[in-house]
């Protein structure tokens, strides 16, 4: 009969007070669940209170790339977390530090990735509208010889103001959802958003989806 798993609660509290995995995350990493956490955590009185630590020192890598951010000495005054057993220590933080930097930073590249994805729709827009009667004649003399309609008028409609008024509108909206996701990773932003940029980005693409 195999023993029971043990459970070693000490790192939860610590990963738990690092505040920056869910209870479903902590469960799935140290083998238990998210209900018993809780409930330990609730029985314990335990706090997330090195998550402004990281928050705080995410912030100052961020600011001092490309350089890497000097790692922090293990000596480290001890103000920013409690003296507890449990506490999160230096190096708990600092590779929670490390993978919200790596987050941040993929998600910069994916949102300039966006901006110039609708940069470019933009300037094509531009060039079609700008032209859009030479296109019309264009695709009058390709569908000269067509037996039916169809497709020329598939084409014209495409090259149509209210078609280009719809790509225009859909490129604001693009855009709109863009600068503030971009403000929120290069904290531009004196206020604190409520929802993290990246579940920001993920819901807007759902939507778009």
């Amino acid at each position: 009969m195999s023993s029971k798993k043990t459970i070693d609660w000490e790192a939860i509290e610590r990963d738990f007070r690092v505040g920056q995995l869910s209870l479903r995350a902590l469960a799935t990493k140290h083998g238990t669940t998210a209900g018993a956490i809780s409930k330990k955590a609730s029985a314990g009185n335990w706090v997330k209170d090195a998550s402004e630590e990281v928050r705080e020192r995410t912030r100052a890598a961020l600011l001092t790339e490309p350089r890497k951010e000097r790692e922090r000495q293990e000596t480290a005054d001890g103000n920013t977390v409690s003296s507890s057993g449990n506490a999160p220590t230096q190096g708990d933080i600092e590779v929670a530090v490390q993978t919200n930097l790596q987050v941040i930073n993929r998600h910069r590249r994916d949102i300039a990735k966006g901006h110039g994805l609708v940069n470019l729709l933009f300037r094509q827009l531009e060039q079609a509208a700008s032209a859009r009667e030479e296109l019309e004649d264009e695709v009058i003399e390709e569908t000269a010889g067509d037996t039916n309609c169809q497709r020329r008028n598939r084409m014209l409609k495409a090259l149509s103001l209210p078609t280009h008024a719809g790509v225009l509108r859909d490129l604001s909206t693009a855009l709109k959802n863009l600068i503030p996701l971009e403000r929120q990773a290069y904290n531009l932003d004196e206020q604190e958003h409520e929802e993290p940029y990246e579940e920001r980005l993920r819901r807007l693409l759902e939507q778009d989806g």
